[in-house]
């Protein structure tokens, strides 16, 4: 029995497990690295099949098929088996994570309330934590809690299989909240399945595959990708919590080296992550020839920081043809497009100032140049289109508009929200009526079949009668000096005298208190000393240079202080309102408004 052998003819995700639990029961399917390095702790097929049906006959004890369940975990194999005791049950998921603590409990409120959640699962040590803050909302008292881990596995024995198919519902995705309030994106088994088939193929895993993911397992990358896609293909994974990546980004590349891993992957600030913080005598220690296929998605892809980390990790064995950038979304199950393994990256350099009028065209001599990254082409069944969002017309092949898309991987809408269903899930095309389409919110342009992704609608800024996208103004931001934390800058418009205007809020990097002033930044030679005049007039300079706009105001903040999702995304519409309101947490900003 090779790896690669799966019941073609599953119709649910439980029925993949029982599976392996059957005929590949002693294989480690999911390895924990506890410290992020050395500590492991791991499950095999069967022991997650049975601690899987022990969840679930206790669930079953009071709850019914349908009811929706709260899953609280740390990082772990821990969630690992919840998640999979849910499927097992009937429950439907609903996976998030803990309030860090001094942290409002707002987002965790709203999910419950729009679940209407009956049943929470996490740890003792979690629910012992929780319950000191119960009295913020007795909303939480009314949940019947299940600590998974003091749970008798013989209750394994009691478990009934629920009836389920294809079309039964396996979740719900809460979205990041990026741009509006979290919904509830309903994802059935037939959903999952086919998205898995996809990836399955895309990624063409063979009997050697194994997958390495420190992507948080609350959300659609982290689940499908790193818990749901391993178990499909029938291979194993290593798994690492997101903080211990982010406190020390060679963990993620060690394990990689260590441990002989084909595929893995994250956002493009991951990647840029570890080029920043990784040195050059770190890095010799790392053999990356192992490395098949290195996936980028989930946020807009720089063509700068595919080159750069292929010119600090080409000396480790990592090969430019890895690269692997793809586009996904969670109402669209997770993946959407993507390229063929071996091939390298797809590149197209386009006039920035035509791409601002909405045409990916080739730069003049002179222009101003924007190189773009292909996300890979459609996937085979499904339709992808380019269709332009105020008429409901297909455009034409480089010319900008919205993605739209429909096919199995289609989620179901959003729970308990029928309005922002029938919105994003059921458009169709104003000349034929064809649909129904999911308008994902993203704007892009095909070229001979590959998907350039450029923006998100809701995020364009219109300045001086051009379309801006912030965030290739962040991008720049970022880069203009040293001092300045990546994926930690936002860039809004504000309406100043019936005219918008550019305003640029960026975090500064954790030891900036430690920097002392030395000799003064040049725009060739910034200094690594703090000083924070000189790092606005950085921005101001990099963003007129490269975006011809002059920003109105530049902020910097305190580390850690940029509202941000729970992956990550940067919340451009709540900075703008915290700005506004003047509750951002502010070190320096401009000694005059421009």
């Amino acid at each position: 029995m090779t790896g690669l052998e799966y019941p073609f003819n599953a119709q649910t995700v439980i029925g993949l497990l029982i599976y392996r639990g059957i005929h590949q029961a002693e294989q480690t399917a999911y390895r924990f690295l506890v410290d992020g390095e050395t500590e492991i702790v791991s499950l095999t097929y069967a022991q997650l099949d049975q601690q899987a049906k022990a969840i679930a006959a206790d669930l079953q004890s009071y709850c019914s098929p349908g009811d929706r369940a709260l899953l609280l975990y740390q990082p772990g194999l821990e969630y690992i088996s919840a998640f999979f005791g849910c499927l097992y049950a009937g429950v439907i998921a609903v996976p998030a994570y803990p309030p860090r603590p001094n942290r409002s409990l707002s987002r965790l409120q709203a999910i419950i309330s729009n679940a209407q959640a009956t049943v929470a699962l996490t740890t003792q040590s979690i629910l012992t934590q929780l319950q000191r803050r119960f009295v913020e909302d007795p909303d939480f008292k009314t949940l019947h809690w299940l600590t998974t881990d003091t749970l008798n596995e013989a209750l394994a024995t009691q478990w009934q299989s629920p009836h389920l198919t294809s079309e039964t519902l396996a979740f719900l995705q809460y979205t990041s909240g990026s741009t509006a309030v979290p919904k509830g994106v309903m994802v059935s088994h037939g959903n999952l399945l086919h998205n898995l088939a996809s990836i399955y193929r895309c990624f063409e895993f063979h009997p050697n595959s194994a997958v390495m993911s420190w992507l948080p397992m609350y959300h659609d990358m982290g689940l499908i990708g790193g818990v749901l896609q391993p178990l499909y293909a029938g291979i194993p994974v290593t798994l690492m919590s997101p903080l211990l990546f982010l406190q020390r980004p060679l963990r993620w590349l060690q394990a990689i080296s260590r441990y002989r891993i084909p595929v893995s992957g994250g956002p493009n600030f991951a990647y840029d992550l570890c080029v920043r913080r990784i040195p050059p005598e770190q890095r010799q220690q790392l053999d990356l020839s192992c490395w098949e296929l290195a996936f980028n998605g989930a946020e807009p892809i720089y063509h700068a920081v595919l080159e750069r980390f292929i010119q600090a990790f080409k000396p480790c064995g990592f090969q430019p043809e890895a690269f692997y950038p793809c586009y996904g979304m969670a109402e669209a199950t997770l993946l959407v497009t993507g390229g063929l393994k071996a091939a390298q990256p797809i590149f197209k350099t386009v006039s920035a100032s035509a791409l601002e009028k909405g045409d990916a065209v080739e730069a003049s001599a002179g222009d101003k140049q924007r190189t773009l990254v292909g996300c890979g082409q459609s996937l085979p069944d499904q339709i992808t289109m380019i269709v332009d969002p105020q008429t409901g017309i297909p455009c034409p092949d480089g010319t900008v508009g919205e993605i739209w898309l429909n096919g199995p991987s289609v989620a179901q809408g959003y729970w308990g929200n029928p309005e922002a269903t029938q919105q994003g899930f059921q458009a169709t095309l104003a000349e034929t009526g064809k649909g129904p389409f999911l308008r994902t919110g993203d704007l892009g342009f095909f070229d001979r079949g590959e998907l350039f992704v450029t923006g998100r609608l809701k995020d364009v800024m219109i300045i001086n009668g051009c379309n801006h996208y912030p965030q290739d103004i962040e991008w720049t931001v970022e880069q203009s000096h040293p001092l300045i934390r990546s994926n930690s800058s936002a860039g809004f418009s504000i309406e100043v005298d019936g005219e918008e205007r550019l305003v640029v809020v960026a975090e500064v990097e954790r030891h900036y208190r430690e920097r002392r002033r030395v000799s003064p930044s040049t725009p060739e030679h910034p200094s690594s000393a703090f000083d924070p005049q000189a790092l606005i007039q950085s921005i101001r300079r990099a963003v007129s240079k490269h975006h011809d706009l002059q920003v109105y105001k530049a902020l910097l903040l305190k580390p850690g202080s940029l509202p941000k999702t729970s992956s990550g995304k940067i919340q451009r519409h709540a900075c703008r309102a915290r700005f506004l309101a003047g509750t951002l947490a502010v070190i320096e900003s401009d000694l005059i408004e421009q």
